[in-house]
């Protein structure tokens, strides 16, 4: 029986390509349960009869809590594989700041919005019912170009309050993802105070709700290029026209393009303002627990240092004698 290590597939797995797998499937499962927990607030529970009473602002807790629990099962699935940056703004600020190789940065980026645009299929594939159900509703009936409502339920758009502005928006995607991002570098280094016992997925997650508490209804809190581009790339393809893509509404227009470069540049800022302000304090500063720096001379644990100094140093260049010794048997 052939070894099974020895497949083109499983060899192929063990490169870079399983880690784009890992990336395609965890950006996918992000936005199956976020975006999946939008079309619940706005068009399953108003016409599956189960919603009693309009919940109004609360919506905003099911789409909140929806996506911070998405962001966290998400991450259990792909990141024993890649890391599960699942977010394009994560693995540019990781090949900035982290070592990520830039070889990866554009396949990952690849991985990420072809998963978000898979993982967007499969919701706009079980709410279509819902989604039409609730386009028939309305006063006067609409259609899907003319549905900002249910465009939402894949991608972001502006508040009303910023008009057609741009730095608004801008601003608010930067500011929202360097949050992400620093608290994110935060959490996954071990020199600080990291979460234990496989927690650290929840608390990533935490994150996002946060986020979307906080910060969610100034532009939707895409903070992440994938979760937007993706989606709306799938809205544009089902049929929401100019509303996905240039991304027009009543009150703005030519809107794509800020959830993807707010992202990206607000990645940057989160992980340099980490490591300017922590992270670079704490690679200066001894690690908990290690044993303090002895004094020139001293032999660390010797109470007075004279003799144990000496003795070490003796033993230490016997060593040395000896693996000169031994180099030299093996270069005859």
């Amino acid at each position: 029986m052939a070894d099974r290590t020895s497949r083109p597939w499983t060899r192929l797995r063990q490169t870079t390509a399983g880690e784009l797998l890992a990336e395609f499937l965890g950006t996918a499962i992000l936005i199956i349960l976020g975006c999946g927990s939008v079309a619940v607030a706005v068009a399953g529970l108003p016409g599956s009869g189960r919603q009693t009473g309009d919940f109004g602002p609360a919506n905003w807790l099911i789409i909140a809590w929806g996506w911070g629990l998405a962001v966290t099962l998400a991450v259990y699935v792909a990141g024993g594989v890649s890391g599960a940056h699942i977010n394009p703004a994560v693995t540019l600020a990781f090949a900035i700041r982290r070592k990520f190789p830039w070889a990866k940065v554009l396949p990952y980026w690849v991985a990420q919005v072809v998963g978000a645009f898979a993982g967007a299929a499969v919701v706009l594939g079980v709410y279509h019912n819902a989604i039409d159900a609730f386009l028939a509703a309305q006063n006067p009936p609409t259609d899907r170009p003319g549905s900002l409502a249910t465009f939402s339920i894949f991608a972001t758009f502006p508040a009303k309050y910023f008009g057609n502005g741009v730095w608004g928006p801008l601003v608010d995607q930067i500011v929202g993802t360097a949050i992400l991002v620093a608290i994110l570098a935060a959490i996954i280094d071990s020199r600080n105070q990291a979460p234990a016992a496989n927690l650290a997925p929840f608390v990533v997650g935490l994150i996002v709700v946060a986020i979307g508490l906080t910060y969610g209804t100034n532009a939707g809190y895409a903070i992440n290029p994938a979760r937007d581009l993706g989606p709306r790339l799938l809205a544009l393809a089902g049929g929401w026209g100019s509303k996905a893509f240039p991304g027009n509404g009543d009150w703005f227009s030519g809107y794509w393009w800020i959830p993807i470069v707010g992202p990206l540049v607000g990645g940057v800022v989160g992980v340099l303002i980490y490591d300017f302000f922590i992270g670079t304090v704490l690679a200066v500063r001894p690690a908990p627990g290690a044993e303090p720096t002895p004094e020139p001379g001293r032999v660390p644990g010797s109470a007075d240092g004279a003799g144990d100094g000496t003795r070490a140093e003796g033993e230490a260049l016997s060593d040395a004698d000896r693996a000169r010794s031994a180099q030299a048997q093996r270069s005859e």
